[in-house]
């Protein structure tokens, strides 16, 4: 999820894979199937699964779930063909939700995911009118007793980083999507712990809502699409006025 506090949002996601782990295995073991299954399993040769690995690392996956994901997708073991689109949503109070999904069935999928909307207050968008509100980005966090501000600014932009943000918890890396690797490289080589470290969907900009009721809303909504098997990620642009 994405929203309205990246440090709340990292809290909040790091929470939610303590409670939930073995969902949270099984969505980064489809994607590293699926990147697996599209560049091979050769992930110096594939940019796409050290991407899926490096969240699997990151979620302390266990490496025989790693191994047997990527066997999957290789073709040494069954493995179903997935799919992969997104769903642009509107949710409560008109905030903006984005979906990436991967599935083995699209209209089950559409199924579920309309039934979950009807049920919140939730509505499929038009194509474009959601996706348009957001950009994707390469992004690490920091924590702010992690590094020395000075040194992890120049640090990052000399690697290739977009855009270097110091606030009152830590501090934010921007990169293009096709520099992320690099930057994230630099950064790991020098030993510097990393919160997250990921490419995302980043909104434009914030869509407030005007209490935390409302906020609530739009983050039970999120949940609920997150639970969904099929749904790798969700992305809101709901933040608090």
């Amino acid at each position: 999820m994405a929203g309205h506090s990246k440090w709340a949002n990292i809290k909040h996601t790091k929470a939610r894979m303590d409670a939930k782990r073995s969902k949270v295995f099984a969505k980064i073991a489809r994607e590293i199937t699926i990147a697996a299954r599209l560049g091979g399993g050769d992930s110096d040769m594939n940019p796409r699964l050290r991407l899926a690995l490096l969240k699997a690392r990151g979620a302390n996956m266990p490496a025989d779930n790693i191994t047997r994901a990527i066997q999957r997708g290789t073709g040494e073991g069954e493995a179903a063909s997935f799919e992969e689109l997104s769903y642009e949503i509107y949710g409560p109070h008109g905030a903006a939700i984005l979906a990436e999904i991967s599935t083995d069935n699209r209209n089950r999928t559409s199924a579920d995911i309309r039934a979950i909307l009807t049920r919140n207050d939730g509505k499929m968008a038009t194509a474009g009118s959601v996706s348009r509100l957001f950009h994707r980005k390469g992004q690490i966090m920091i924590a702010r007793d992690a590094a020395n501000e000075d040194e992890l600014m120049e640090l990052a932009l000399e690697a290739g980083a977009e855009d270097f943000k110091a606030e009152s918890e830590g501090y934010e890396v921007l990169t293009a999507p096709e520099d992320f690797e690099a930057v994230h490289q630099v950064i790991e080589a020098k030993e510097i712990a990393m919160e997250t470290a990921e490419i995302t969907q980043l909104p434009e900009m914030g869509a407030p809502v005007s209490s935390e009721a409302e906020l609530e809303k739009v983050h039970k909504l999120v949940d609920l699409l997150e639970d969904h098997d099929d749904v790798q990620s969700v992305y809101t642009n709901a933040e608090m006025a």
